[in-house]
């Protein structure tokens, strides 16, 4: 075991993944190589990409035991594909298979039964969540899971240390040669971002649609040169599942409060002149934040240069209304901004690598001024925690918070100080996601912290007139209403591994007693 630089102790080596790179900062590990592609093939004049099943897409594909599939999550809760694919995997009689996706949700429950019966042997993902996470936290897999975020999938994939045999793509609407988007058709999630990604550098890819029509099916945000095959099917997903859990809007007094202090600390930040741009991430008091940033746009008279990251309904409503020049989309998270997609011609879907990718050649969170963020817990060292539970089980998502953390000029994490009787602020942090180095503000409902770092932005909200307490005061007051926690207890056990973005292992989670 080796200590990392924000102080966890790293395994060298796992059995089943390989060495392993300790975290070193997030901007000191420099990326060495080149990106890779996937195998060439041809397509002859006249022959159709066009397959009756599933099955026979996997008979032609080559899958066999050992290989590394991928899918994508857009529809999030709504999805069916994912359950659909593996189960043919499964009934053909294919083992030992590593899923590699973009997230899981609690749609994919039923990939239990698979792990048990040795369909499934590892998990690559951003996330998961109930009783997948459940299981995986109590130790039901051999080899550990790796959460990497959204970026630093991308980069994964591009790099070659994630190879994908065969991508099994969603796709709400797609031509007989593989020209597919996101935005028509009866199952619509909007932008294809980490899709894009897979399609660009799987070995095969596989698009299965319930949307088959006429080619040219253009605008298409996968291309024909990219696809091996098509299969259409009943129904790929329900499109309401979208926008659910992580991405509510909210009526709640105490975010409310939240989102109003954030949107003060912003105002006064040096950064809220004509043409900022922002990210809000999931999570009810960070949604709301576009609410009260609006009236202030509109009181100063200044206008966004973009917004990014999942794209909602509000961020589409200030794009319509001129406040917002562009959005940049990688992810729809509400039905509004998946019609958006197809009909604002500055409402632009963006792939997963331009999104967040640490290792290209500039990506647009590098370019945010503003993002705000959730969490589950902060820690002292403004550490964040955003997937496992007070529990120590495995509940969340990495998603682009590291991503977004480092790139933008003011990273604001939000948390009600306390939940339930459970603190948001801590001593230490159960799982490092995002490093302390790289958050700047964070905002409860009863006080607001900087990082001593941000010197600057101490001196801009004191001179605003703006409270501001220590990390350790708020701390304070948490473990006054809860008292302290109890600590978890586990077992020696790894059970996942959480990626920084740029591939260094920040920290391992634990199977949970």
């Amino acid at each position: 075991m080796v200590k990392n630089a924000v102080g966890r102790e790293i395994p060298e080596r796992i059995e089943g993944i390989g060495d392993l790179k300790p975290y070193c900062g997030p901007f000191e590990y420099n990326p060495l190589g080149r990106k890779i592609g996937p195998k060439l093939s041809k397509i002859l004049p006249g022959k159709s990409k066009i397959l009756n099943n599933i099955k026979e897409a996997i008979i032609e594909t080559g899958l066999k035991d050992g290989m590394t599939i991928s899918f994508h999550h857009h529809l999030r809760n709504g999805d069916y594909v994912v359950n659909m694919v593996m189960d043919v995997i499964a009934d053909m009689g294919i083992k030992d298979i590593v899923v590699a996706t973009s997230s899981l949700t609690n749609a994919h429950q039923e990939l239990l039964r698979h792990i048990k019966n040795g369909v499934v042997r590892r998990i690559e993902t951003s996330g998961m969540r109930g009783k997948l996470g459940e299981e995986v936290s109590n130790g039901l897999m051999d080899v550990p899971i790796i959460i990497r975020s959204h970026g630093g999938r991308a980069r994964a994939i591009e790099s070659g240390e994630v190879s994908i045999d065969v991508a099994f793509l969603a796709v709400p609407s797609c031509d007989e040669y593989g020209n597919a988007n996101g935005f028509s058709g009866n199952s619509i999630c909007g932008s294809l971002g980490y899709a894009k990604v897979d399609a660009k550098y799987a070995d095969k890819v596989v698009l299965i649609t319930d949307n088959l029509v006429e080619y040219p099916n253009v605008p298409a945000s996968i291309s024909q040169a990219d696809v091996d095959y098509v299969i259409k099917v009943d129904s790929i997903g329900d499109s309401n599942g979208i926008m659910s859990g992580a991405t509510r809007f909210t009526s709640n007094p105490r975010e409310l409060l939240i989102a109003k202090r954030v949107a003060r600390l912003i105002e006064v930040s040096g950064y809220f002149e004509d043409g900022f741009s922002m990210q809000t991430g999931s999570g009810g008091a960070s949604l709301a934040v576009t609410r009260f940033i609006k009236d202030k746009m509109i009181e100063k008279g200044i206008k966004a240069s973009f917004g990014l990251g999942g794209i909602t309904q509000q961020f589409v409503q200030l794009h319509e209304e001129g406040l917002i020049k562009k959005l940049f989309d990688t992810q729809s998270f509400d039905l509004t901004a998946a019609n958006s997609v197809g009909k604002n011609t500055n409402h632009i879907e963006i792939d997963a690598s331009l999104y967040a990718n640490p290792h290209n050649k500039g990506c647009i969170v590098n370019k945010l001024d503003f993002v705000i963020l959730s969490a589950l817990e902060i820690d002292l060292d403004f550490n964040v925690n955003v997937i496992t539970g007070s529990d120590g089980v495995i509940r969340g998502a990495s998603g682009g918070h590291s991503d977004t953390a480092a790139g933008a000029k003011m990273s604001v994490v939000v948390a009600p100080l306390v939940r339930g009787r459970i603190p948001s602020i801590v001593e230490r942090v159960n799982t490092i996601v995002t490093p302390g180095s790289t958050v700047d503000v964070v905002v409860t409902d009863r006080g607001i912290a900087v990082n001593p770092l941000r010197k600057d932005l101490i001196d801009r909200f004191k001179a605003a007139k703006i409270d501001i307490c220590s990390i350790e005061e708020l701390k304070e007051k948490a473990y006054k209403l809860t008292g302290t926690p109890d600590p978890i207890e586990y077992t020696d056990k790894i059970v996942g591994l959480v990626q920084y973005r740029d591939g260094t292992i920040i920290d391992v989670i634990r199977q949970v007693k």
